[in-house]
Order: structure tokens, then sequence, then C-alpha cells
């Protein structure tokens, strides 16, 4: 689903091409950040419907929301631990499902080399964080580890991380 028709003084600087899911733009620089902006942030807004479910939800009782804390405190100390013991430095987090480590203790610095021979390595994914900076050089050395897993899942990847360490 496209995001919108431009508009009409939108639609005199670009050219557009809709197909489902699919917007295409060219034009000027600015026009084109400002529309990429405004789809990136759409994408990660809730959609109209999912406001009912999100009140169905604000309505349940705390012990419920307690519980996902708990849970995923728990998950987060295992998958930082075991980051933490196979050589990673560990920013651990407060507020996310995501463990930010740096790989430079590993000797490692390139995020997304690091990244893209983890799953050979050790049959573990990360994320390079370098996506998400302006400056990606300044993000290279940091990879992240979600830890909204189950708790096999989580004990299983902290014992092949491990094997970084001894090799």
């Amino acid at each position: 689903m496209a995001i919108a028709k431009p508009s009409p003084e939108v639609r005199a600087h670009t050219q557009d091409v809709y197909e489902e899911g699919l917007i295409w733009v060219t034009g000027a620089p600015e026009l084109v950040t400002a529309v990429r902006s405004a789809k990136q942030y759409l994408t990660y807004v809730s959609a109209g419907p999912f406001q009912y479910a999100v009140a169905e939800a604000l309505a349940l009782p705390d012990a419920y929301f307690h519980g996902i804390r708990d849970d995923l405190r728990a998950k987060r100390d295992l998958l930082a631990d075991g980051l933490t013991d196979a050589g990673f430095h560990v920013f651990r987090p407060s507020g996310t499902y995501f463990i930010t480590t740096d790989i430079r203790p590993l000797g490692e610095s390139d995020g997304f080399a690091f990244c893209r021979s983890l799953p050979e390595r050790c049959g573990v994914v990360a994320v390079p964080n370098a996506v998400f900076y302006d400056h990606q050089d300044q993000g290279s050395p940091f990879v992240r580890f979600a830890f909204c897993k189950r708790e096999e899942v989580l004990t299983d990847a902290v014992a092949r991380l491990k094997t970084l360490a001894q090799g």
C-alpha cells in the first residue's frame, strides 16, 4: 500500500509510480528526504485498528506487566552475562530488548563483517549498530543482540557465543 498520493505541489517536482506497497519518488534532495522521513515515521507508528488493542492492554492488571518485566529482565541478564563471559563489552540496557555490545575486546572492529560471519562461526545472529548511525564509522565496533526470545534459545546462543572466546 502506498503511503499517500503526493499533493499537486509534490507531484510537480516528482515522478511517482504506484504499485501495491511501493512509492517511487524522485526530486530535489530536500523533498526526497522529507518523503523518506515521513515514510520511516509511518512505518513504526501503530495503525488505527491497533489503537483498540492498546486500549485493552492498558486495562490489564499491573501483575501482567510486572510478569513481562520480570521475564524480560531475567532474559536480559542471561544474555548479558553470557555475552560478557564470551568476551564482549556489554552495555546492559534498562528499557529495550536489545543488548548493545562492543566487539573490540574480541579483536574485532567491523560490525558489518562480524555480523556477516557470526552465523557461520557459531550459529547466532546480531545486527551491526552502524546501520543506525549517520556516521557509520562511529558505530562500527558495536553490534546488538535481541533477548526477546525463549529462554532455551538464549541459553543455546550463550553456549555458542562462548566458542568465540575460545577460538
